[in-house]
C-alpha cells in the first residue's frame, strides 16, 4: 500500500482504536501502543505501509506542539517555586547518568559527539509513562512522585539545548574547519529575534483575534505561532522544537495560556501519536530480532544504571528516604519518548547510524514495557518491609498548579469574590471571555485567564481537578447554565456556586445542583434596610425586618421551585412579571396560595 493520505489517516485511526486502548488496559501505556502499531504495519513488518518517510516528516509536527505545550507550562513563578528539586536533584541525575551512559557508549566503540548524544538521549525518562504510572497509583502528590515531576521538569528543559545542539555538533562533525562562525552567528540572531520580537508581538497579535471573538481565528493564530516559530529556528539550522518551545515560554505568564494548551492539545495529541507510529515504521524489526541477546544488555545496562543514580539522588539531593527513593527509581528508570526525538536528530545530522538508532529506539520502548513490571516489583519488596517513619517537612507543589477556587467570569461580581479570596491568601485562578477585561485586569497582578470556561479542554489545562469550588460569576444565564453542566459533567462532586439573574435563572441552577445566588437580592436588601433607618426606625430592628425577609424569600424561592416545571402552575403563578410580584407582596403580608405554602415550610439550614 501507498503511503497517501487516506491510507495514512486509516493506519493512525486503526492503532488509537485498537492498539493503544489494548496496551493501556495492560498498563503499558499509549506510546507503546503506537510504536507496536507502527512496527507490525509499517515496511518492516506487514508492509501496510511501505514508506515511512512521509509519515515520519509529517509527524515531526507533534514534536514540534509538544515542546510548545511544555515551554507554556514552564513559567519563571513556576520554575522559582520549584527550583531545588529541579535544578539541585534533576541536575544532578541528568548529568551523572549522561556522562556514565556516555562512557559506556564510548567502550562500545562511539566516537565522544556520538556517545554524548547516547548517553544524554537514554539519561531521559519518559514523561507520559512516569507521569501516568503516578497518577494510576494516585502518587503525585508523594514525596517521590513530586521529585519525580522535577526530575522530569528538569529533564524537559536540557531536551531542549540538547535538541537543538545536536545539528550544530553535525556540522563540526562533518566540516573541515569545524563550526563556522556564520552558522553560530545566525542561530544566535534567529534565537534573538525570536525572543525579543515575540516578548513584544505575541501578546498584541493574540488580544487582536481574541476581540474577533471566532475560535476557529484563534485556533489559526496559535498554530501559526507554533510554525512559523519552529520554521524559523529551523531555517538557522536548528531543531524546529527549539523555536516552538521559546515561543511557548515566552507566552507562559500571559492571559492566553490556558487558551492556547486548550487549542493545541488535541493536535498535539493525533500528530505525536502519529510520530510514534513512524518511528515504529522505521525499527529494522528483522534487526532487533535476530540480536536479542544485544537489546536485553542494553536494556539491562540502562535499567540498572539510571535505578541505581536515581536510587542515590532520592536519598541525597532529594531527602528521600530509601523506601521512597527506590520507588523514584522504579518509576525513572525508563527510557523516554524525548530520546526517539535525539536519536532520529542524530541520524539526520550523521552522528549515528540507522542500524544504531534502530537497537536504541528497541532498547528504549522494551524499557517502558518493563517499567510497570519494576514498580510493581519494587512495591511488593516494600511491602513486605512496612517502616513507620515520623513527618518531616515536605516542598509544598506550586501554587499557580493547584488553585483552590475557580471564577468563571470576571466582572464586578466575580471581582469581588476574588478580593475577598486575596484578603484570605487562598489560590484561585479565574477566567473571563473578554480579552479587554483580561488585558485590564491582568495589570492589576491578577490570576486571570482568556478563555471560554465551558471548554472541557480549558478548564483542564486551568487545573480544575484540583479547584474545591467553582465560582460561575457569567452575568449571561445561557453562558451560566453551559458552564455549570459543563462542570457538573467533568467533576460531579465539585461544589458550584452561581450568579444568578433572577428567581427563574435560580431554579434552572438548582436543577443542575448548583447553588444559585440572585444578584440583585442582598444589594437591595441593604439598601431598604438602610432606607428604614433613614426614617427613623432603629437599626436593630430595621436589620432584625431585613433578615426575616430574607428567611421568608429563600423559602417562597423553594416553594417556587417545587412547581417551577409544572406547566399549570407556571401559568397561574408566573407567566406575568406583575402577577408574580404581587403574589409576592401578598406573601409578604401571609396571604394568597404562595404565602400559605411558604407559612408551612421552615427555613433551609443556612438561609
Amino acid at each position: 500500500m501507498s503511503s497517501g493520505g487516506l491510507e495514512l489517516a486509516v493506519v493512525f485511526l486503526l492503532a488509537a482504536v485498537i492498539a493503544v486502548p489494548v496496551f493501556r488496559r495492560f498498563g503499558l501505556g499509549a506510546v507503546l501502543g503506537y510504536l507496536a502499531a507502527g512496527v507490525v504495519l509499517g515496511p518492516f513488518g506487514l508492509r501496510v505501509i511501505r514508506n515511512a518517510e512521509p509519515v515520519l516528516a509529517a509527524s515531526e509536527i507533534g514534536v514540534v506542539m509538544m515542546l510548545f505545550v511544555i515551554g507554556l507550562e514552564l513559567s519563571p513563578s513556576r520554575l522559582k517555586v520549584m527550583r531545588r528539586p529541579v535544578f539541585g536533584a534533576g541536575g544532578l541525575q541528568m548529568l551523572v547518568s549522561g556522562v556514565v551512559l556516555g562512557l559506556l557508549a564510548t567502550l562500545a566503540g562511539f566516537g565522544w559527539k556520538a556517545a554524548l548524544v547516547i548517553g544524554l538521549g537514554l539519561a531521559l525518562s519518559s514523561t507520559a509513562v512516569g507521569l501516568q504510572l503516578l497518577s494510576e497509583r494516585k502518587a503525585l502528590s508523594s514525596e517521590h512522585g513530586r521529585l519525580a515531576f522535577a526530575i522530569l521538569l528538569f529533564q524537559d528543559l536540557c531536551a531542549i539545548p540538547l535538541l537543538a545542539a545536536i545539528p550544530l555538533l553535525g556540522q563540526a562533525a562533518h566540516a573541515e574547519g569545524g563550526l563556522g562562525w556564520e552558522t553560530v552567528v545566525k542561530a544566535l540572531v534567529a534565537i534573538s529575534a525570536l525572543v525579543f520580537g515575540g516578548r513584544f508581538l505575541l501578546r498584541h497579535l493574540f488580544r487582536f483575534v481574541a476581540r474577533s471573538l471566532m475560535p476557529e481565528v484563534f485556533t489559526g493564530a496559535a498554530l501559526l505561532v507554533v510554525l512559523g516559530a519552529a520554521l524559523l529556528m529551523q531555517g538557522a539550522g536548528l531543531s524546529a522544537g527549539l523555536g516552538a518551545f521559546l515561543a511557548g515560554v515566552l507566552l507562559a505568564d500571559s492571559e492566553f495560556r490556558h487558551e492556547l494548551e486548550a487549542q493545541i492539545e488535541p493536535f498535539k495529541g493525533l500528530l505525536l501519536g502519529l510520530f510514534f507510529m513512524a518511528v515504529g515504521m522505521s525499527v529494522d524489526l528483522k534487526l532487533v530480532v535476530a540480536e536479542p541477546v544485544l537489546i536485553e544488555l542494553m536494556v539491562l545496562a540502562l535499567m540498572a544504571v539510571k535505578f541505581a543514580i536515581l536510587v542515590a539522588v532520592g536519598i541525597g539531593p532529594g531527602r528521600l528516604s530509601r523506601r521512597d527513593a527506590l520507588q523514584l527509581g522504579s518509576v525513572l528508570a525508563v527510557g523516554g519518548e524525548f530520546a526517539f526525538v535525539v536519536f532520529s536528530e542524530g541520524v539526520k545530522a550523521g552522528l549515528l547510524e540507522d542500524v544504531m538508532r534502530d537497537r536504541l529506539v528497541a532498547a528504549v520502548g522494551v524499557s517502558m514495557a518493563l517499567t510497570p513490571l519494576l514498580m510493581m516489583a519494587v512495591a511488593r519488596v516494600l511491602r513486605g518491609h512496612p517502616v513507620v517513619r515520623p513527618p518531616r517537612d515536605v516542598t509544598p507543589p506550586p501554587e499557580d498548579g493547584h488553585p483552590e477556587v475557580l471564577i468563571a467570569g470576571f466582572g464586578r461580581f466575580g471581582q469581588i469574590i476574588a478580593r475577598l479570596l486575596v484578603a484570605q491568601k487562598v489560590p484561585f485562578i479565574a477566567i473571563e471571555h473578554s480579552a479587554e477585561q483580561v488585558d485590564f485586569m491582568r495589570r492589576f497582578g491578577n490570576p486571570l485567564f482568556y478563555g471560554d470556561p465551558a471548554r472541557p479542554e480549558l478548564l483542564r489545562s486551568a487545573g480544575a481537578e484540583h479547584v474545591k469550588v467553582f465560582v460561575i460569576a457569567i452575568d449571561d444565564p445561557a453562558g451560566s447554565l453551559e458552564t455549570v453542566r459543563v462542570i457538573r459533567r467533568l467533576y460531579p462532586k465539585a461544589k458550584v456556586f452561581a450568579r444568578a439573574r433572577d428567581r427563574r435563572h435560580a431554579w434552572q441552577l438548582m436543577d443542575l445542583g448548583a447553588h444559585g445566588l440572585r444578584e440583585m437580592l442582598y444589594s437591595s436588601l441593604k439598601l431598604g434596610e438602610d432606607v428604614l433607618v433613614a426614617l427613623g426606625i432603629p437599626a436593630d430592628i430595621a436589620h432584625d425586618h431585613a433578615q426575616r425577609f430574607l428567611a421568608l424569600d429563600e423559602r417562597l424561592l423553594e416553594a417556587q421551585y417545587r412547581v417551577h416545571d409544572d406547566e399549570d402552575a407556571v401559568l397561574q403563578a408566573s407567566t406575568l412579571a406583575r402577577r408574580e410580584l404581587e403574589q409576592l407582596f401578598d406573601a409578604d403580608q401571609g396571604e394568597g396560595v404562595l404565602g400559605g405554602i411558604a407559612g408551612r415550610r421552615k427555613p433551609r439550614d443556612g438561609a
